[in-house]
């Protein structure tokens, strides 16, 4: 434990080989530290970087500790990866992942608004609104981003299409294509990304041919969200004895 008494905070995030990718969730990581102070905060993925969940878990054996997936909906690295890693010590719990959250929403919101206000117009109402997602394979993720792109919709009081960029349909580069063969004269695509951070996802999303193309939820420069940093301290509270 640390002086405080508080469980570890395992951050684990999936893991990227993008230089910004590592550097924006390492500055969140540091943030979600600098929100707790007293309590250890250890970085750790399930996937590309090291040292990984299960490694770290074997590090902690005997300490209490809570992960918290920085993922954003539950699918098989939640349900399957982190619950292995923690299931050989009781003193080792796993939050929710995430999203959906109301509070990850206003900053999609946001970063829709940042991006449209980059090109020197406005969101307007003939633009159409795309939420790009990983994706997965696993319906209970799907299903948790549909949410996403119903709290986005109310949060900018438009429709918004969802889409995935694997494992489900419609892929972001469909949905753009159908958005833009309908929006009506003047009015642009534009994609919200529904990603922790820059990486493989992020330059993927990037080529499905958006008017507008929204920043990710975490950056390795500028401010952290402190929506991002809320929505994780919450998590890990949520998982501290009464």
């Amino acid at each position: 434990m640390s002086s405080t008494g508080s469980p570890v905070l395992l951050a684990c995030a999936h893991g990227t080989r993008s230089r910004a990718g590592r550097r924006a969730v390492s500055r969140l990581v540091d943030a979600v530290a600098a929100a707790l102070p007293g309590t250890e905060v250890v970085p750790t993925w399930v996937d590309v970087q090291t040292p990984d969940l299960a490694e770290r878990t074997g590090q902690l054996a005997g300490r209490p500790a809570v992960v918290v997936p920085l993922l954003l909906s539950a699918g098989y690295h939640v349900y399957v990866d982190v619950a292995r890693a923690v299931a050989a010590d009781e003193q080792h719990r796993v939050s929710a992942a995430l999203g959906p959250d109301r509070a990850l929403a206003r900053l999609l919101a946001r970063r829709v608004h940042e991006a449209c206000a980059r090109t020197g117009t406005p969101l307007r109402p003939a633009d159409a609104v795309v939420l790009a997602t990983a994706g997965s394979s696993d319906r209970r993720a799907v299903a948790d981003c549909a949410v996403v792109a119903e709290q986005l919709g109310e949060e900018l009081g438009r429709p918004v299409t969802v889409s995935y960029l694997a494992a489900a349909s419609p892929r972001v580069a469909q949905a753009v294509a159908d958005a833009r063969s309908s929006v009506p004269a003047g009015g642009r695509v534009v994609v919200a990304n529904y990603l922790l951070a820059p990486g493989y996802f992020l330059d993927r999303s990037r080529e499905a041919g958006a008017d507008v193309d929204a920043d990710p939820l975490a950056l390795p420069d500028g401010e952290v969200p402190p929506e991002l940093v809320d929505v994780i301290v919450t998590r890990y509270r949520s998982q501290l004895p009464a």
